[in-house]
């Protein structure tokens, strides 16, 4: 895809200038480590949490001084793992939210959102028409104490639009969640 002019750095990028230097920055449904390894290579605290051992294994051989965890984003209790400290930033890259297991939506998100720092912020992104329709996951976010602080159509920063077919989501703990 690089050869071919895909842009593969676009969500570290956005992530990165959202992030001041040395943030602690989770990648929940890290896949493979591509966002996660750019991140730790400018400077950032990173972990990385994804359900496929594979996946993991693969991120530990590309990018062995970041920590790579197994794990399932609806059970998620990185404090159980030795890992306390809440994250500036969550990303959640490449239609993650998409591949969950149904019915576990709000649970995953009231998962990220508890790992949060009392200013961190959850980023998520995913395309239309892959089972989990956009109003649905707004709705989703609120219910697990998230509130939207700015929604892109795009990884570059298009704005979203009614109609758009790819949703860029950013979030903040909710005041009235009591966190």
């Amino acid at each position: 895809m690089r050869r071919q002019g895909a842009d593969l750095d676009g969500e570290a990028r956005l992530i990165d200038a959202m992030a001041a230097r040395g943030s602690r920055i989770l990648g929940a449904g890290c896949g493979a480590g591509r966002v996660g390894g750019v991140l730790a290579a400018r400077g950032h605290d990173v972990v990385g949490v994804d359900v496929d051992p594979e996946l993991i294994e693969a991120a530990h051989r590309d990018y062995p001084d970041v920590t790579w965890l197994v794990g399932d984003l609806a059970e998620l209790d990185l404090p159980a793992q030795g890992i306390a400290e809440g994250f500036d930033l969550i990303v959640s890259a490449g239609n993650v939210l998409t591949f969950l297991a149904p019915g576990t939506e709000r649970a995953v998100l009231a998962r990220l959102a508890a790992h949060l720092r009392p200013e961190g912020r959850l980023v998520t992104g995913f395309g239309a028409g892959r089972g989990y329709d956009f109003g649905t996951f707004l709705d989703d976010a609120a219910a697990s104490g998230l509130a939207v602080e700015l929604k892109l159509a795009t990884w570059d920063l298009r704005p979203f639009r009614d109609g758009s077919d790819f949703l860029v989501a950013v979030f903040s703990r909710s005041r009235e969640s009591g966190q």
